[in-house]
Formats: C-alpha cells, sequence, structure tokens
C-alpha cells in the first residue's frame, strides 16, 4: 500500500558565534536551534559550527564555510538549512543558491512553529502579521540580489521592479488589514481587563523562558488539564483560570507565551495584546527553570524582554520550577532572586509554599479605587489618608470624590463608600 504520510524535512543546523562569546553559548544556541527545528517537526540531520571574527556582508559567514556546508547537505541529503542567525533578504539568496537549497534562519525557524501551534484566530492573525513584517525586508533584499545579477541597460529592470512593487503593495494592504483587525482584538482584551479592575480581582501571570514549565505549573495550581508537553513553545494561545488562595482571597491566573533568546522583534510587535495581559497584571509569577545549566542567561532573557513589553517595577515572585530534575549543584545556588521558592510543578513539590507567598504577595498589594465621602463629616478624609495615598481630591455638593490607592484590607473597611 502506497505511503502517502509527508515526511520530515532533513534539516541541517549552522551554529553561529562570535570569538569574543565564550564557547558554551555557541552549543547552547545550537542546541536550542535543534529543539527548535524539531518542535517544527524537521529531522535534524547533521550540525555545523563557525566562530567568526566578523560577519560577512554577502553571505554571514565565509566562503570555505559555505561550501563546507553545501558538502555536508549533499552527504546527508538535506533538503533545508537553518541558520542560527538573522539573515538579510541577500544573505538568504545567496547562501541559497551556494548551498542549492531552501534556507532559513532563526527567525523564520520560531515564527514557523508559532503559526504551527496558533489555534484560535487572535493567535493566528498575530502570527502572520509577524510573518508578513518580517517577510517585507527580505522580499525587497532578494530582489535587490536578482537585480544585481541583471545586464545594465535600459529595459532589463523594469518588469523586476514593477513585480517587486506589486508584491509590496499586496504585502502592506494585508499588514494594514491584519493590525485593524488585531486592533479589534486588543480593545476588546482592554475591556475585559478593565471589567476584572472594576471588580477588584487581582491577576496574576505567568512570564518566563519557553519550556520552563509554565503551562505544568498553571494545571497544578489550578487543577486544570491545560495541553502541556515537553517541547519548545508547545502552548502559544493565552489561557486564564480562577485560583483560590489559602486565605480564601480569590483570584486569577494568565498564561501566556513562553520567552526565548533572539525572539523577534515582529513577534513581540504583533503578540502586543497578549503581552498586554502581563503588564497589566499585578503580580508576575517569573518561571525559571531550575534544572537548565544556563537558567540565569534565560531569565535574563526574560527580564530583558518584560522591560521591552514595559513590565518595570513590577511585583514579582520568583518560582524556580523542575527543582527535582536539577542537579544538586543547582537545586541551593546562592543566585536566587527574592522573593522566590524551589517547585516541582509535575511532582507538587513546594506548592503550598507558592500558594502562601502569592497570599502574601496579594495581600501587599494597592488598587485605585474611588470613594464618596460624606461633606458632612470632614474627618474621613483625613482617616483615609492614613489608610492610603490619595490621588485625587474634589469637593462636591454633598460628596467628596477620593480616587485612592488602598490594599485589601483597607479596601473592605471603606468599601461603604463605593459608588
Amino acid at each position: 500500500m502506497l505511503d502517502l504520510t509527508p515526511k520530515p524535512e532533513r534539516a541541517l543546523l549552522v551554529g553561529i558565534g562570535l570569538k569574543t562569546q565564550e564557547p558554551s553559548v555557541l552549543e547552547n544556541n545550537l542546541d536550542e536551534l535543534a529543539q527548535l527545528a524539531e518542535s517544527a517537526g524537521a529531522l535534524v540531520v547533521g550540525l555545523v559550527k563557525q566562530r567568526l571574527e566578523r560577519i560577512v556582508p554577502s553571505t554571514f559567514v565565509g566562503s570555505g564555510k559555505v561550501q563546507e556546508i553545501a558538502r555536508l547537505k549533499d552527504e546527508t541529503d538535506a533538503n533545508a538549512v537553518i541558520v542560527d542567525a538573522k539573515l538579510t533578504g541577500v544573505q538568504q539568496r545567496n547562501l541559497r543558491d551556494l548551498i542549492g537549497c531552501k534556507v532559513l534562519d532563526r527567525h523564520q525557524l520560531i515564527l514557523d512553529i508559532f503559526a504551527l501551534r496558533a489555534q484560535t484566530r487572535e493567535g493566528k492573525l498575530q502570527v502572520e502579521l509577524a510573518q508578513l513584517k518580517d517577510q517585507l525586508p527580505r522580499l525587497i533584499g532578494e530582489a535587490v540580489a536578482g537585480l544585481s545579477r541583471l545586464a545594465g541597460g535600459i529595459g532589463t529592470r523594469g518588469p523586476g521592479e514593477t513585480k517587486l512593487e506589486m508584491d509590496r503593495r499586496r504585502i502592506k494592504q494585508r499588514i494594514e488589514y491584519v493590525t485593524g483587525e488585531l486592533e479589534h482584538v486588543r480593545q476588546s482584551r482592554d475591556l475585559h481587563r478593565k471589567r476584572r479592575k472594576a471588580s477588584h480581582v487581582p491577576v496574576i501571570a505567568l512570564a518566563g523562558y519557553t519550556n520552563a514549565g509554565k503551562s505544568t505549573l498553571l494545571n497544578r495550581l489550578t487543577k486544570s488539564d491545560i495541553y502541556t508537553e515537553d517541547k519548545l513553545f508547545a502552548t502559544l494561545d493565552p489561557t486564564t483560570r480562577k485560583l483560590r488562595l489559602p486565605s480564601g482571597r480569590r483570584t486569577v491566573i494568565t498564561d501566556t507565551v513562553g520567552f526565548i533568546n533572539g525572539l523577534p522583534h515582529h513577534l513581540v510587535e504583533a503578540f502586543k495584546a497578549t503581552f498586554e495581559e502581563i503588564a497589566s497584571a499585578d503580580i508576575i509569577l517569573h518561571v525559571h527553570d531550575a534544572s537548565h545549566a544556563l537558567q540565569s542567561l534565560h531569565s535574563q532573557t526574560v527580564i530583558d524582554l518584560l522591560k521591552e513589553i514595559g513590565v518595570v517595577n513590577k511585583p514579582m515572585v520568583h518560582v524556580y520550577n523542575k527543582i527535582d530534575s536539577a542537579p544538586l549543584t543547582l537545586r541551593t545556588p546562592t543566585a536566587r532572586v527574592p522573593p522566590f521558592v524551589n517547585v516541582s510543578a509535575l511532582k507538587g513539590l513546594g506548592i503550598d509554599e507558592l500558594l502562601e507567598m502569592l497570599d502574601q504577595a496579594l495581600a501587599n498589594l494597592t488598587f485605585p479605587v474611588d470613594l464618596y465621602l460624606p461633606s458632612s463629616d470632614p474627618s474621613l478624609v483625613f482617616n483615609l489618608a492614613r489608610d492610603g495615598k490619595i490621588l485625587l481630591q474634589e469637593q462636591g455638593p454633598n460628596v467628596i470624590h477620593c480616587r485612592v490607592e488602598l490594599n485589601e484590607e483597607a479596601l473592605q473597611r471603606w468599601s461603604r463608600f463605593l459608588s
């Protein structure tokens, strides 16, 4: 019987590092690239490494390395080469012509995985927008590379430029449409967030490097059954669940897409509506993979990306997950960031301590609320100032409107004056 099952692409990976970097960084990035390729459904058939003094403008890597890649491609029968770098359209075109097969870079690989994982309409739109914005400069670069090989003179460039302009116009029109659709999504999310704020339900957002175990932790905390798998970007679309803490305090917890080194800027920009779930949360739960040798490097990547999406000075609890799989030398390192807790989301270790820590962190939070105090009792304003920070005070004929920041305990005392 004829087997119609599509065969996986045979991928040859090219790891790139500068000589100014530690060799371990190149090894880790190449290992991560292999995991990304496998997540995309490829079969890795070979690895090539090069540490560069400087980048070669036309092909990124040196001519000798290009020849080595071409030979290994033939020997392994590879039909795709994946370069662990961000290539220009010209570099990608030149490498494809010299090697003789499809060439992708790290950004395109990550975008492809996101396209594979997206399930909701929002997720698919976000990925499409990122891919379109990534494609546009590559299209220009490839056209320039093609035109440079044409004989000069009148009549040789017009058709190429016309097609280029048509392709650019179509892409720009699609970008405009998708951006508009995502703006509707952003407005809808913003409305939901405002409703949560109005009901004073605190929000906890999970953030972390991909495959750090965020979804597993969410399942453990909320007794849910969200899909999890031991691979990069196993889950993509955001998920929100209710969580009751030991004190009885009610909250919601949201899991979002994992971060990774070299996350395409267009992807971060396209996922703005999703990442706003993190930026608007009351507490960030930063999940670290305590078993990974480069955990500190991964954690810094997360912190840098959080800053890029506007998360600064936000209360944060650090969860060092997979402690049961961590080598003994990594289980009690001195580099833990406080406040922190060691857990195993898979086995349930440290979860009670984490819940208590979240309870305390939420108890220390303040919320902006509007109170309307009777003008007949001015002492109320004085007492209110002792319980919280008054942001705005407006005198009316019968009431005094105060916008004030209060913690949960104080809010309960003043709840009778809510609008």
